[in-house]
């Protein structure tokens, strides 16, 4: 896991990039090692994929906190914009079916002055 002096999320996602890079340099061993015309050894085959299978998982709860902290973070949980901009937009909404309301009104009235 990450070391104390990780406080930010930032470094934690880079120590997160580094694993991910050495998850990748594990997995080109294995596949390697699986390759060579004098077959694979099995101490070797089994070392790699234990560390690969650790870090592996070791990234999953690193990204899972993340995930579940970026879900917490709320810098605009009082901020009123989206409810100023909500009302903004039901404004023009209004204007628009009062000014249909108004066409409508005056198609009607064109129509009754020609009957």
């Amino acid at each position: 896991m990450d070391s104390p002096t990780q406080n930010t999320s930032l470094q934690r996602l880079q120590n997160v990039e580094k694993r991910i890079v050495r998850v990748l340099e594990l997995a080109g061993g294995v596949m390697d090692e699986l390759a060579t015309p004098t077959g694979p050894r099995k101490e070797f085959i089994n070392n790699h994929c234990l560390e690969f299978m650790k870090m592996i998982k070791d990234i999953q709860v690193t990204l899972r906190d993340e995930i579940k902290s970026a879900c917490e973070y709320r810098p605009f949980e009082k901020c009123d914009y989206s409810s100023r901009i909500s009302n903004e937009i039901c404004c023009k909404k209004l204007e628009y079916v009062l000014s249909q309301l108004n066409s409508m009104e005056q198609t009607i009235d064109e129509y009754q002055s020609t009957i």
